[in-house]
Protein backbone atom coordinates (compact mmCIF):
# COMPACT_ATOMS: atom_id res chain seq x y z
CA UNK A 1 0.00 0.00 0.00
CA UNK A 2 1.45 3.50 -1.02
CA UNK A 3 2.20 6.14 1.67
CA UNK A 4 0.32 9.21 1.95
CA UNK A 5 3.63 10.91 0.49
CA UNK A 6 4.24 8.94 -2.05
CA UNK A 7 0.10 9.23 -2.75
CA UNK A 8 0.49 13.05 -2.52
CA UNK A 9 3.53 12.82 -4.79
CA UNK A 10 1.37 11.13 -7.11
CA UNK A 11 -1.27 14.24 -7.29
CA UNK A 12 1.40 16.88 -7.09
CA UNK A 13 2.10 15.15 -10.67
CA UNK A 14 -1.17 14.94 -12.11
CA UNK A 15 -1.72 18.66 -10.61
CA UNK A 16 1.06 19.86 -12.90
CA UNK A 17 0.51 17.64 -15.68
CA UNK A 18 -2.78 19.39 -15.76
CA UNK A 19 -1.44 23.40 -15.39
CA UNK A 20 1.27 22.33 -18.30
CA UNK A 21 -2.35 22.38 -20.68
CA UNK A 22 -3.21 25.72 -19.46
CA UNK A 23 -5.91 24.45 -16.74
CA UNK A 24 -5.97 25.65 -13.52
CA UNK A 25 -6.18 23.10 -10.49
CA UNK A 26 -8.25 25.90 -8.36
CA UNK A 27 -10.13 27.85 -10.68
CA UNK A 28 -12.29 30.65 -9.12
CA UNK A 29 -15.48 30.22 -10.83
CA UNK A 30 -17.80 27.33 -11.17
CA UNK A 31 -20.60 27.48 -14.53
CA UNK A 32 -23.00 25.33 -11.94
CA UNK A 33 -26.73 25.93 -12.88
CA UNK A 34 -27.96 22.98 -10.03
CA UNK A 35 -27.11 22.05 -6.59
CA UNK A 36 -27.26 18.58 -5.84
CA UNK A 37 -30.08 18.61 -3.98
CA UNK A 38 -32.14 20.50 -6.47
CA UNK A 39 -31.53 17.79 -8.71
CA UNK A 40 -32.60 15.20 -6.48
CA UNK A 41 -35.65 16.94 -5.69
CA UNK A 42 -36.70 17.70 -9.10
CA UNK A 43 -35.20 14.72 -10.84
CA UNK A 44 -38.43 13.57 -13.01
CA UNK A 45 -39.19 17.01 -14.14
CA UNK A 46 -35.56 17.54 -15.37
CA UNK A 47 -34.59 14.39 -16.76
CA UNK A 48 -38.33 14.67 -18.97
CA UNK A 49 -37.02 18.12 -20.01
CA UNK A 50 -33.91 16.46 -21.56
CA UNK A 51 -32.32 19.90 -20.90
CA UNK A 52 -28.14 19.81 -19.88
CA UNK A 53 -27.58 20.87 -16.57
CA UNK A 54 -23.97 21.43 -15.01
CA UNK A 55 -23.38 20.06 -11.34
CA UNK A 56 -20.55 20.40 -8.59
CA UNK A 57 -19.38 18.26 -5.99
CA UNK A 58 -16.60 16.54 -4.09
CA UNK A 59 -15.82 12.84 -5.85
CA UNK A 60 -16.28 10.75 -2.69
CA UNK A 61 -15.67 7.58 -4.40
CA UNK A 62 -15.53 6.16 -8.27
CA UNK A 63 -16.41 2.63 -9.19
CA UNK A 64 -15.63 0.88 -12.87
CA UNK A 65 -12.87 1.02 -15.51
CA UNK A 66 -12.57 1.14 -18.97
CA UNK A 67 -15.37 2.21 -20.93
CA UNK A 68 -18.11 2.85 -17.97
CA UNK A 69 -16.86 4.71 -14.64
CA UNK A 70 -19.23 5.35 -11.90
CA UNK A 71 -18.84 8.62 -9.26
CA UNK A 72 -20.46 9.26 -6.12
CA UNK A 73 -20.21 13.43 -6.09
CA UNK A 74 -21.63 15.02 -3.28
CA UNK A 75 -21.88 19.04 -2.60
CA UNK A 76 -22.91 19.55 0.64
CA UNK A 77 -26.66 19.57 0.15
CA UNK A 78 -26.59 15.82 -2.00
CA UNK A 79 -25.04 13.24 -3.35
CA UNK A 80 -25.85 12.31 -7.16
CA UNK A 81 -24.21 9.39 -9.05
CA UNK A 82 -22.60 10.76 -12.47
CA UNK A 83 -21.71 7.97 -15.10
CA UNK A 84 -19.14 8.29 -17.97
CA UNK A 85 -20.39 5.83 -20.52
CA UNK A 86 -18.29 5.89 -23.60
CA UNK A 87 -19.36 6.51 -26.90
CA UNK A 88 -22.11 8.66 -25.27
CA UNK A 89 -19.91 10.39 -22.84
CA UNK A 90 -16.86 11.28 -25.05
CA UNK A 91 -13.31 10.15 -25.37
CA UNK A 92 -11.96 13.99 -23.77
CA UNK A 93 -14.64 13.79 -20.41
CA UNK A 94 -13.42 10.30 -19.92
CA UNK A 95 -9.70 10.78 -20.67
CA UNK A 96 -9.60 13.88 -18.23
CA UNK A 97 -11.41 12.30 -15.33
CA UNK A 98 -9.10 8.65 -15.86
CA UNK A 99 -5.69 10.86 -16.15
CA UNK A 100 -6.47 14.20 -13.45
CA UNK A 101 -9.04 13.24 -11.28
CA UNK A 102 -8.97 11.19 -7.54
CA UNK A 103 -11.18 10.86 -4.95
CA UNK A 104 -11.48 13.81 -3.01
CA UNK A 105 -11.37 16.33 -5.67
CA UNK A 106 -13.72 19.04 -6.49
CA UNK A 107 -15.23 18.80 -10.23
CA UNK A 108 -17.88 20.22 -12.45
CA UNK A 109 -19.88 18.11 -14.56
CA UNK A 110 -22.04 19.14 -17.76
CA UNK A 111 -24.62 16.38 -18.51
CA UNK A 112 -28.13 15.02 -18.85
CA UNK A 113 -30.30 13.46 -16.53
CA UNK A 114 -31.13 9.48 -17.00
CA UNK A 115 -31.57 6.42 -14.91
CA UNK A 116 -30.11 3.27 -15.22
CA UNK A 117 -31.16 0.13 -15.90
CA UNK A 118 -31.21 -0.61 -11.81
CA UNK A 119 -32.98 2.60 -10.70
CA UNK A 120 -30.69 4.86 -9.84
CA UNK A 121 -31.12 8.67 -10.47
CA UNK A 122 -28.16 9.48 -12.64
CA UNK A 123 -25.83 12.22 -14.90
CA UNK A 124 -24.86 10.88 -18.19
CA UNK A 125 -21.10 13.17 -18.45
CA UNK A 126 -19.96 15.14 -21.46
CA UNK A 127 -17.61 17.18 -19.75
CA UNK A 128 -15.59 17.53 -16.69
CA UNK A 129 -13.38 20.38 -15.93
CA UNK A 130 -11.64 20.37 -12.14
CA UNK A 131 -12.51 23.17 -9.23
CA UNK A 132 -10.45 22.16 -6.87
CA UNK A 133 -7.62 19.67 -7.07
CA UNK A 134 -7.58 17.57 -3.60
CA UNK A 135 -3.25 16.38 -2.99
CA UNK A 136 -4.15 14.17 0.08
CA UNK A 137 -6.65 11.24 -0.32
CA UNK A 138 -10.00 11.21 2.01
CA UNK A 139 -10.43 8.54 5.10
CA UNK A 140 -11.70 5.07 4.20
CA UNK A 141 -15.47 5.23 2.82
CA UNK A 142 -16.57 1.98 5.35
CA UNK A 143 -14.84 3.33 8.40
CA UNK A 144 -14.06 6.85 8.42
CA UNK A 145 -11.55 8.07 11.02
CA UNK A 146 -11.15 5.61 13.67
CA UNK A 147 -8.58 7.47 16.10
CA UNK A 148 -10.78 9.64 18.66
CA UNK A 149 -8.23 12.29 18.13
CA UNK A 150 -7.68 12.22 15.12
CA UNK A 151 -11.35 12.46 14.38
CA UNK A 152 -11.41 15.96 16.48
CA UNK A 153 -7.69 17.17 15.38
CA UNK A 154 -8.83 16.26 11.41
CA UNK A 155 -13.03 17.23 12.07
CA UNK A 156 -13.45 19.06 8.86
CA UNK A 157 -13.05 15.06 7.49
CA UNK A 158 -15.13 13.32 9.94
CA UNK A 159 -18.00 15.78 9.19
CA UNK A 160 -17.57 14.85 5.50
CA UNK A 161 -17.55 11.31 6.11
CA UNK A 162 -19.86 10.90 9.19
CA UNK A 163 -23.40 11.59 8.23
CA UNK A 164 -24.37 11.18 11.55
CA UNK A 165 -21.94 13.96 12.88
CA UNK A 166 -23.46 15.95 9.94
CA UNK A 167 -26.62 15.55 11.67
CA UNK A 168 -26.13 16.40 14.84
CA UNK A 169 -24.23 19.70 13.80
CA UNK A 170 -27.53 20.18 12.05
CA UNK A 171 -29.94 19.37 14.90
CA UNK A 172 -27.81 21.61 17.24
CA UNK A 173 -28.16 24.64 15.09
CA UNK A 174 -32.35 23.89 15.09
CA UNK A 175 -31.66 23.41 18.71
CA UNK A 176 -30.57 27.33 19.01
CA UNK A 177 -33.09 28.37 16.37
CA UNK A 178 -36.03 27.13 18.65
CA UNK A 179 -34.72 28.44 22.11
CA UNK A 180 -34.43 32.13 20.18
CA UNK A 181 -38.08 31.67 17.96
CA UNK A 182 -39.52 30.97 22.08
CA UNK A 183 -38.13 33.62 23.61
CA UNK A 184 -38.63 35.99 21.02
CA UNK A 185 -42.10 35.09 20.51
CA UNK A 186 -42.40 36.00 24.43
CA UNK A 187 -41.16 38.96 23.82
CA UNK A 188 -37.69 39.24 25.07
CA UNK A 189 -35.23 41.32 23.45
CA UNK A 190 -32.30 40.08 22.17
CA UNK A 191 -28.88 41.91 23.23
CA UNK A 192 -25.15 41.36 23.10
CA UNK A 193 -22.95 42.09 26.40
CA UNK A 194 -19.13 42.11 26.71
CA UNK A 195 -17.03 39.17 26.41
CA UNK A 196 -13.88 40.35 28.02
CA UNK A 197 -14.44 42.23 31.16
CA UNK A 198 -12.58 43.62 34.55
CA UNK A 199 -13.96 41.47 36.91
CA UNK A 200 -16.23 38.19 35.91
CA UNK A 201 -19.63 38.04 37.62
CA UNK A 202 -22.83 35.55 36.78
CA UNK A 203 -20.99 32.50 37.87
CA UNK A 204 -18.32 30.73 40.12
CA UNK A 205 -15.66 29.38 38.26
CA UNK A 206 -11.87 30.37 37.40
CA UNK A 207 -11.51 32.74 34.42
CA UNK A 208 -9.10 32.94 31.81
CA UNK A 209 -7.21 35.86 32.18
CA UNK A 210 -5.67 37.96 29.11
CA UNK A 211 -4.49 41.38 29.15
CA UNK A 212 -5.99 44.58 27.50
CA UNK A 213 -2.96 46.64 25.45
CA UNK A 214 -4.46 49.60 24.69
CA UNK A 215 -5.52 50.36 28.63
CA UNK A 216 -2.86 48.47 30.63
CA UNK A 217 -5.04 46.70 32.21
CA UNK A 218 -5.85 42.81 33.30
CA UNK A 219 -8.97 41.41 32.22
CA UNK A 220 -10.93 38.33 32.27
CA UNK A 221 -12.89 36.21 29.41
CA UNK A 222 -16.59 36.24 30.74
CA UNK A 223 -17.55 33.13 32.89
CA UNK A 224 -21.30 33.81 32.25
CA UNK A 225 -23.66 34.97 29.42
CA UNK A 226 -23.46 39.27 30.91
CA UNK A 227 -25.62 37.86 33.88
CA UNK A 228 -24.57 41.55 35.41
CA UNK A 229 -24.67 43.03 32.44
CA UNK A 230 -28.30 42.07 31.75
CA UNK A 231 -29.33 42.69 35.14
CA UNK A 232 -27.88 46.80 34.09
CA UNK A 233 -30.42 46.53 31.59
CA UNK A 234 -33.03 45.71 33.66
CA UNK A 235 -32.32 48.73 35.80
CA UNK A 236 -32.67 50.02 32.21
CA UNK A 237 -36.03 49.70 31.70
CA UNK A 238 -35.70 46.96 29.19
CA UNK A 239 -37.99 44.22 31.39
CA UNK A 240 -37.26 41.13 29.02
CA UNK A 241 -33.60 40.65 27.70
CA UNK A 242 -31.58 37.45 26.53
CA UNK A 243 -28.43 36.44 25.24
CA UNK A 244 -26.52 32.89 23.25
CA UNK A 245 -23.17 33.90 23.39
CA UNK A 246 -20.19 31.66 24.13
CA UNK A 247 -18.44 31.55 27.47
CA UNK A 248 -14.50 30.49 28.84
CA UNK A 249 -13.91 29.09 32.16
CA UNK A 250 -10.36 27.69 32.77
CA UNK A 251 -11.45 24.70 34.36
CA UNK A 252 -10.75 20.78 34.22
CA UNK A 253 -12.27 18.73 31.22
CA UNK A 254 -14.78 15.52 31.43
CA UNK A 255 -18.03 14.46 29.56
CA UNK A 256 -20.06 17.36 30.56
CA UNK A 257 -17.16 20.13 30.38
CA UNK A 258 -14.74 21.84 28.42
CA UNK A 259 -13.74 25.00 28.73
CA UNK A 260 -15.55 27.16 26.03
CA UNK A 261 -18.89 26.40 25.22
CA UNK A 262 -22.33 28.16 24.27
CA UNK A 263 -24.87 29.53 26.58
CA UNK A 264 -28.06 31.87 26.39
CA UNK A 265 -29.37 33.82 29.69
CA UNK A 266 -32.33 35.33 29.93
CA UNK A 267 -33.90 37.83 32.15
CA UNK A 268 -37.35 38.71 33.34
CA UNK A 269 -38.50 41.83 35.14
CA UNK A 270 -41.42 41.42 37.20
CA UNK A 271 -41.46 37.64 37.36
CA UNK A 272 -39.56 35.67 40.63
CA UNK A 273 -38.60 32.03 40.37
CA UNK A 274 -41.48 30.56 40.31
CA UNK A 275 -41.94 32.49 37.35
CA UNK A 276 -39.10 31.02 35.76
CA UNK A 277 -39.22 27.43 36.54
CA UNK A 278 -43.08 27.50 34.64
CA UNK A 279 -41.27 28.83 31.86
CA UNK A 280 -38.23 26.83 31.56
CA UNK A 281 -40.26 23.45 32.13
CA UNK A 282 -42.03 24.75 28.72
CA UNK A 283 -39.41 25.60 27.29
CA UNK A 284 -37.30 22.11 27.93
CA UNK A 285 -40.37 20.56 26.52
CA UNK A 286 -40.52 22.50 23.48
CA UNK A 287 -36.92 22.11 22.34
CA UNK A 288 -37.47 17.96 23.20
CA UNK A 289 -40.62 17.69 20.82
CA UNK A 290 -39.47 20.54 18.16
CA UNK A 291 -35.72 19.30 17.73
CA UNK A 292 -35.76 15.95 18.89
CA UNK A 293 -39.40 14.66 17.90
CA UNK A 294 -39.99 13.07 21.84
CA UNK A 295 -40.04 14.04 25.38
CA UNK A 296 -38.98 10.55 26.68
CA UNK A 297 -34.90 10.14 26.98
CA UNK A 298 -32.18 7.56 28.04
CA UNK A 299 -28.49 8.82 28.78
CA UNK A 300 -26.06 8.90 31.17
CA UNK A 301 -27.79 5.74 32.24
CA UNK A 302 -31.26 7.31 33.11
CA UNK A 303 -34.21 7.69 31.40
CA UNK A 304 -36.51 10.56 31.72
CA UNK A 305 -39.55 12.44 30.38
CA UNK A 306 -39.70 15.99 29.78
CA UNK A 307 -43.54 16.11 29.67
CA UNK A 308 -44.13 14.21 33.18
CA UNK A 309 -44.18 15.47 36.51
CA UNK A 310 -41.51 17.93 37.65
CA UNK A 311 -40.44 17.25 40.80
CA UNK A 312 -39.41 19.32 43.42
CA UNK A 313 -36.04 18.33 45.40
CA UNK A 314 -35.30 20.16 48.38
CA UNK A 315 -31.40 21.00 48.82
CA UNK A 316 -31.09 20.21 52.31
CA UNK A 317 -33.47 17.33 52.42
CA UNK A 318 -31.41 15.68 49.62
CA UNK A 319 -27.90 15.38 50.85
CA UNK A 320 -29.12 14.65 54.07
CA UNK A 321 -31.37 12.04 53.01
CA UNK A 322 -28.35 10.63 50.99
CA UNK A 323 -25.27 10.76 53.15
CA UNK A 324 -26.69 11.59 56.70
CA UNK A 325 -24.89 15.21 56.77
CA UNK A 326 -27.26 18.26 57.62
CA UNK A 327 -25.25 21.29 55.98
CA UNK A 328 -26.73 24.21 57.86
CA UNK A 329 -25.68 22.75 60.92
CA UNK A 330 -22.57 20.65 59.94
CA UNK A 331 -18.73 22.01 60.85
CA UNK A 332 -16.36 22.45 58.60
CA UNK A 333 -14.74 19.08 59.73
CA UNK A 334 -17.88 16.98 59.94
CA UNK A 335 -17.98 17.93 55.96
CA UNK A 336 -14.31 17.03 55.14
CA UNK A 337 -14.62 13.48 57.15
CA UNK A 338 -17.88 12.70 54.72
CA UNK A 339 -16.26 13.67 51.97
CA UNK A 340 -13.43 11.35 52.53
CA UNK A 341 -15.80 8.95 53.98
CA UNK A 342 -17.38 8.96 50.48
CA UNK A 343 -14.25 8.89 48.36
CA UNK A 344 -15.45 12.47 47.33
CA UNK A 345 -12.55 14.11 45.25
CA UNK A 346 -13.03 17.99 46.40
CA UNK A 347 -11.05 21.11 45.49
CA UNK A 348 -10.64 24.00 48.11
CA UNK A 349 -11.23 23.35 51.89
CA UNK A 350 -14.23 25.52 52.71
CA UNK A 351 -18.15 25.05 53.40
CA UNK A 352 -19.42 26.40 50.05
CA UNK A 353 -16.88 24.08 47.90
CA UNK A 354 -17.50 21.17 50.17
CA UNK A 355 -21.28 21.95 50.27
CA UNK A 356 -21.64 21.82 46.21
CA UNK A 357 -18.96 18.84 46.45
CA UNK A 358 -21.88 16.49 48.75
CA UNK A 359 -24.46 17.95 46.50
CA UNK A 360 -22.94 16.65 43.19
CA UNK A 361 -22.20 13.27 45.13
CA UNK A 362 -25.96 13.47 45.64
CA UNK A 363 -27.55 14.24 41.99
CA UNK A 364 -26.26 11.02 40.34
CA UNK A 365 -28.89 9.61 41.86
CA UNK A 366 -31.51 11.62 40.41
CA UNK A 367 -33.18 11.10 37.00
CA UNK A 368 -35.70 14.02 36.56
CA UNK A 369 -36.93 15.73 35.65
CA UNK A 370 -36.96 17.91 38.62
CA UNK A 371 -36.09 20.90 40.35
CA UNK A 372 -33.37 21.65 42.70
CA UNK A 373 -34.35 24.44 45.30
CA UNK A 374 -33.70 25.53 48.37
CA UNK A 375 -29.55 26.11 47.99
CA UNK A 376 -27.75 27.21 51.00
CA UNK A 377 -27.29 31.19 50.96
CA UNK A 378 -23.66 30.52 50.69
CA UNK A 379 -23.89 28.79 47.62
CA UNK A 380 -25.78 31.73 46.09
CA UNK A 381 -24.30 35.14 46.00
CA UNK A 382 -27.03 36.50 43.60
CA UNK A 383 -29.94 35.18 44.37
CA UNK A 384 -33.24 36.64 47.05
CA UNK A 385 -33.40 34.90 50.28
CA UNK A 386 -36.36 32.83 51.18
CA UNK A 387 -38.23 34.09 54.49
CA UNK A 388 -36.79 31.22 56.26
CA UNK A 389 -33.88 33.12 56.20
CA UNK A 390 -31.29 30.63 55.66
CA UNK A 391 -31.80 29.44 51.39
CA UNK A 392 -31.91 31.37 48.83
CA UNK A 393 -34.53 31.11 45.88
CA UNK A 394 -32.64 29.30 43.03
CA UNK A 395 -33.69 26.72 40.96
CA UNK A 396 -32.03 24.27 38.99
CA UNK A 397 -33.45 21.44 36.28
CA UNK A 398 -32.19 17.58 37.00
CA UNK A 399 -31.98 15.76 34.45
CA UNK A 400 -29.92 12.49 34.14
CA UNK A 401 -27.86 13.47 37.68
CA UNK A 402 -27.41 16.76 36.27
CA UNK A 403 -27.80 20.40 36.83
CA UNK A 404 -28.97 21.10 33.23
CA UNK A 405 -29.51 25.08 33.62
CA UNK A 406 -29.69 27.28 36.90
CA UNK A 407 -31.99 30.33 37.58
CA UNK A 408 -32.88 32.89 40.68
CA UNK A 409 -35.10 35.14 41.93
CA UNK A 410 -32.06 38.05 41.08
CA UNK A 411 -30.87 39.90 44.72
CA UNK A 412 -31.62 43.60 44.02
CA UNK A 413 -30.83 44.62 47.50
CA UNK A 414 -28.06 46.39 47.30
CA UNK A 415 -27.09 46.35 50.70
CA UNK A 416 -27.61 42.35 50.82
CA UNK A 417 -25.41 42.12 47.96
CA UNK A 418 -22.40 43.94 49.07
CA UNK A 419 -22.02 41.91 52.11
CA UNK A 420 -22.57 38.28 49.80
CA UNK A 421 -19.74 39.56 47.42
CA UNK A 422 -17.47 40.35 50.78
CA UNK A 423 -17.85 36.43 51.67
CA UNK A 424 -17.31 35.97 47.93
CA UNK A 425 -13.82 37.58 48.54
CA UNK A 426 -13.07 36.19 51.36
CA UNK A 427 -13.12 32.97 49.82
CA UNK A 428 -11.27 34.21 46.65
CA UNK A 429 -8.43 35.41 49.47
CA UNK A 430 -8.41 32.19 51.03
CA UNK A 431 -7.68 30.54 47.37
CA UNK A 432 -10.79 29.67 46.22
CA UNK A 433 -10.34 30.30 42.42
CA UNK A 434 -14.16 29.63 41.54
CA UNK A 435 -15.49 32.35 44.48
CA UNK A 436 -16.93 35.29 43.12
CA UNK A 437 -15.50 38.42 42.24
CA UNK A 438 -17.01 41.95 43.54
CA UNK A 439 -18.29 44.35 41.14
CA UNK A 440 -18.43 47.51 42.73
CA UNK A 441 -20.30 49.46 39.75
CA UNK A 442 -23.05 46.92 40.07
CA UNK A 443 -23.78 47.55 43.16
CA UNK A 444 -23.84 51.12 42.35
CA UNK A 445 -26.01 50.09 39.93
CA UNK A 446 -28.57 48.53 42.61
CA UNK A 447 -28.70 51.48 44.33
CA UNK A 448 -29.96 53.36 41.63
CA UNK A 449 -32.75 50.32 41.72
CA UNK A 450 -33.28 47.76 39.67
CA UNK A 451 -37.51 45.76 39.90
CA UNK A 452 -37.73 42.08 41.09
CA UNK A 453 -36.09 40.16 38.41
CA UNK A 454 -36.09 36.50 37.41
CA UNK A 455 -32.97 35.07 35.55
CA UNK A 456 -31.70 31.98 33.98
CA UNK A 457 -29.07 30.24 32.06
CA UNK A 458 -28.48 27.31 30.58
CA UNK A 459 -26.58 25.91 27.56
CA UNK A 460 -25.89 23.30 24.55
CA UNK A 461 -25.39 20.76 27.89
CA UNK A 462 -28.76 20.37 27.65
CA UNK A 463 -28.27 19.48 24.11
CA UNK A 464 -25.59 17.14 24.54
CA UNK A 465 -27.83 15.30 27.13
CA UNK A 466 -30.83 15.06 24.78
CA UNK A 467 -28.70 13.59 22.18
CA UNK A 468 -26.59 11.70 24.78
CA UNK A 469 -23.48 12.86 23.74
CA UNK A 470 -20.10 13.93 25.43
CA UNK A 471 -19.76 17.55 25.33
CA UNK A 472 -17.04 17.75 23.08
CA UNK A 473 -18.60 15.53 20.79
CA UNK A 474 -21.19 18.10 19.61
CA UNK A 475 -18.56 20.99 19.28
CA UNK A 476 -17.79 21.44 15.39
CA UNK A 477 -14.17 21.97 16.01
CA UNK A 478 -13.52 21.05 19.97
CA UNK A 479 -9.86 22.44 21.10
CA UNK A 480 -7.27 20.12 20.74
CA UNK A 481 -3.47 19.73 21.92
CA UNK A 482 -1.34 20.68 19.15
CA UNK A 483 1.15 18.17 17.52
CA UNK A 484 4.02 17.52 19.29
Amino acid sequence: MASIDELRAERLKKLQALEELGKSGFPAVSRRTHELSDIVRNFQELEKSGSQVIVTGRVMVSRGQGALIFIDLYDGTAKLQAVIKLPESGEEAHTFFTTYVDTGDFIEVTGTLFTTKSGQESVLVTNISMLSKALLPLPDKYHGIQDEELRMRERYLDILTNPELRELLEKKAKFWEVVRAFLREKKFLEVETPTIEVTTGGAEARPFATYHNDFDLDVFMRISVGELWQKRLMAAGLPKTFEIGRVYRNEGSSPEHVQEFTNCEFYMAYADYEDGMKMVEELYKKIAEEVFGTTTFTTRGHTFDLAGEWKRIDYREEVLGQTGVDITTATLEQLVAKANELKIKYEGVNEERLIDTLWKYCRKNISGPAFLVNHPLLVAPLAKKNSDGMTAQIFQPILAGSEIGKGYSELNDPIDQRARFEKQQELLSGGDEEAMMADDSFIEMLEHGMPPTCGFGFGERLFAFLSDKPIREIHTFPLIKPKN
